[in-house]
């Protein structure tokens, strides 16, 4: 057991883990929890088979195109949120309980499995995942400790999931139509992050990049706000003058 190996496996793959996590509570908390959990399941097969076939030559996958491809992906959707997120609280506020209402009405049919929600989270886990097979196939490789780095990042998922298990319910309490808009600004960070890396972006503080551009997009967001209800006021009757502040 190297224990140096396995603190530095778990602090590593804890920035990948905690990634992973978000995306995946934000997807349940959004559209299907079912969905998302599946997904995750889903990624964690598929990178247990890519890592007992591929082994140790994990080192030369090339990652820099499957970031883009997902980065590209998660922005398409995370910009979708968004305006959806815009566009539904200018028009109908933020209302009280995410109990009280439906951020994507008509979109799943009752009954029916979400499958955008399987695509997301699925996505997510497998990038994220497939970066920590990277990193304890590096860090174990290279010190000879392959088990202890496994080890390590083990921990990382068991404890960071544990977390995020735990903390689901504080998400389930905010209203569905900002947290629409705020996993939106979400996976947005996550898809200009990773798709940056893929053509070869260097981001200022590396990971710590998401929180700036987590807090743009919801800026961005929240400022839209204000000119979409402007937009949305109604017409006043002919002959009726304006109210104050309308536009005619």
């Amino acid at each position: 057991m190297n224990v140096t190996v396995s603190v530095t496996t778990f602090l590593a793959a804890g920035i990948e883990v905690i990634e992973m996590v978000a995306i995946v509570v934000a997807v349940g908390g959004t559209r299907s929890w079912r969905a998302a959990l599946v997904g995750a399941g889903a990624g964690l097969i598929v990178l247990m088979v890519l890592i007992t076939a591929l082994g140790t030559a994990l080192r030369d996958v090339p990652l820099q195109p499957i970031r883009l491809v997902v980065g590209a992906l998660l922005l398409v959707f995370g910009l979708q949120w968004v305006r959806k997120g815009v566009l539904r609280i200018a028009g109908q506020g933020w209302a009280v309980g995410q109990g009280e209402e439906h951020v994507d009405d008509g979109d799943v049919p009752p009954g029916r499995f979400d499958w955008t929600g399987f695509v997301l989270s699925f996505k997510g886990v497998s990038l994220e995942g497939l970066e920590i097979a990277v990193i304890v196939v590096a860090v174990g490789g290279a010190a000879g400790a392959l088990g202890s780095a496994v080890i390590g990042a083990a921990a990382a998922v068991v404890v960071l999931a544990a977390v995020g298990a735990a903390t689901y319910r504080l998400v389930a309490r905010i209203p569905r139509r900002a947290l629409q808009l705020f996993v939106g600004a979400l996976l947005s960070s996550f898809g200009t992050f990773w798709a940056g890396q893929g053509v070869g972006v260097s981001w200022p503080g590396g990971e710590s990049a998401l929180l700036w551009l987590v807090g743009l997009y919801a800026a961005v967001g929240v400022v839209l706000l204000h000119f979409v209800r402007g937009w949305q006021i109604p017409a006043a009757p002919t002959g009726t003058p304006p109210m104050l502040g309308e536009v005619r």
